[in-house]
């Protein structure tokens, strides 16, 4: 899933909440019949997701009106949209005002299969975003470290450890300049 950020402050401490939609994983291809997620996302639906990518805690009341529905119908929206994996409502923190002060993304090459790399890399708590690529990596994935030490033991030893890993290279975030979620939907 992707997500839209949205910026909120509680008790002084900088957080964000985030209104998720579908990315690679739950996106069907081109190729793929339209499913019963696809109806969720009629011009009602679009215009609820991105009233909560605007603010992922707008009232229902203020959504309803918004899109012409009643508020118990913006509710039960919302709700299908979680069930259905469309959409996921979430507090989005900033790592380094949470300890987490190393950020980097991983270019792994493998002899193997990449979706099951991917699986593996996926299970890990400091990996935050996977991804299977085409092109010079076939996996990319974020991770999110308190430090070098934990960023070298996790690739060194854990990442470089799994099956079928031929090679890695590590990109250390250095300053972040922009992270936004707000694409609106199509």
């Amino acid at each position: 899933m992707k997500s839209v950020l949205l910026d909120h402050s509680l008790d002084g401490i900088s957080s964000d909440l985030r209104c998720a939609v579908p990315t690679l994983g739950s996106v069907p291809s081109a190729t793929e019949p339209p499913s019963a997620t696809n109806a969720l996302l009629d011009d009602v639906g679009k215009a609820i997701v991105e009233q909560l990518q605007e603010d992922g805690r707008r009232p229902y009341a203020t959504i309803a009106r918004a899109v012409g529905l009643s508020e118990a119908a913006v509710r039960q929206r919302v709700a299908r949209l979680q069930e259905a994996g469309v959409i996921q409502i979430v507090a989005v923190t900033d790592p380094l005002q949470l300890g987490f002060r190393r950020q980097a993304m991983v270019g792994v090459r493998t002899s193997g299969d990449p979706v099951g790399l991917a699986d593996e890399l996926a299970k890990m708590p400091e990996v935050d975003y996977v991804v299977i690529t085409a092109g010079g990596y076939d996996v990319l994935a974020e991770a999110v470290c308190e430090d070098d030490e934990h960023l070298l033991e996790l690739v060194g030893r854990r990442i470089r450890a799994l099956p079928g890993v031929q090679s890695t290279e590590t990109f250390v975030y250095l300053k972040l300049r922009k992270q936004h979620y707000d694409w609106g939907t199509r």
